[in-house]
């Protein structure tokens, strides 16, 4: 495990569109606009902000077009998409406002990429190489490649090293042997099963096999772990995360999907912490509190936050302070 911290951390937000998607509500446009413009002025650059996908399915989406038409646009700040076919990624494509970069998604597990996609993990594999394709015949950068359920399945159980390795292999072949530069590796905690040892263990595997990526973590709180697993990656020199405010979030198939337990971790929790230990963020933590307190009221019930909760620490004055 190394101890070089790095100095300065990404953290990109994904609390509007996980948090509205995973709510059975369907909240009012415009107070979900007013939540998203006021992360937009917390110094976040990358906000998630719906998906493109079936509304039928997934109806609190229905309206991203109209969603991403009333945001306040920020220079410097990309407001993106989520999208899980052709169909959506064109409805994405040609919606004014948003932010299209490439995105590959990878599972661990045959019974999560059924139950999201449908699909084996290695037919999933085979279809984002039809993505690699698209992305390159519009221009668009791949920019990210998702390894989904990369410390555990709440459908199929605990996830080997191996499992890992077979979308570690995939990647080698599309990029490094075509002569192509990796994307970020991002490791997702989809289920929240994530402990300290199993973030060293996988991050040590990527890195062992790609020493140069840039490796990403998206973590969830399902089990009370998520700060512990953030401090792990940063001792391992890891800068780029996902997280979303207030802890909005999570995955419906955790066994936490009435909203009872903790979803992503808290982007205002991992800045307060990096801050804390020296490293720069670009955030503004009182800002990402006003943000996180939004959400709760608009949501309707107590949110799993502790920052916004507790509050900034109160700093004695240096003249006042102890010798």
């Amino acid at each position: 495990m190394s101890g070089d911290l790095p100095k300065r951390i990404e953290i990109h937000e994904e609390g509007p569109r996980e948090g509205f998607q995973f709510e059975r509500a369907i909240f009012p446009l415009g107070q979900r606009v007013a939540f998203v413009d006021a992360l937009t002025e917390t110094g976040l650059r990358h906000i998630q902000v719906a998906s493109f996908v079936n509304p039928r399915a997934v109806p609190q989406m229905a309206d991203a077009e109209a969603f991403f038409g009333a945001i306040r646009k920020k220079p410097g700040v990309r407001h993106t998409a989520l999208w899980l076919n052709e169909a959506g990624f064109e409805r994405a494509r040609v919606t004014p406002g948003v932010d299209v970069s490439g995105t590959l998604y990878l599972y661990t597990t045959d019974a999560f990429s059924q139950r999201n996609n449908r699909c084996s993990a290695d037919e999933m594999r085979r279809r984002q190489t039809g993505w690699i394709a698209r992305y390159d015949a519009l221009g668009i950068g791949i920019e990210a490649a998702y390894v989904m359920t990369a410390f555990g399945c709440a459908l199929q159980g605990e996830v080997p090293l191996a499992a890992l390795d077979a979308n570690l292999d995939w990647l080698e072949e599309q990029f490094p042997k075509a002569g192509r530069a990796l994307p970020a590796i991002y490791l997702a905690d989809t289920v929240g099963w994530a402990v300290p040892t199993g973030i060293e263990a996988r991050i040590g595997r990527v890195r062992d096999r790609f020493p140069e990526a840039r490796i990403g973590l998206h973590l969830h709180d399902t089990c009370g772990a998520g700060l512990a697993n953030f401090h792990a990656a940063l001792r391992m020199g890891v800068d780029l995360f996902d997280a979303s405010v207030a802890g909005l979030g999570g995955c419906p198939f955790a066994g936490h999907a009435s909203g009872a337990a903790a979803g992503n971790v808290c982007t205002e929790d991992m800045a307060f912490m990096a801050h804390e230990m020296g490293i720069e963020t670009g955030l503004d933590i009182e800002a990402l509190i006003e943000a996180a307190l939004m959400a709760e009221r608009l949501i309707g019930r107590p949110l799993g936050g502790r920052v916004m909760h507790a509050g900034l620490p109160r700093r004695a004055p240096e003249a006042e302070a102890w010798d």
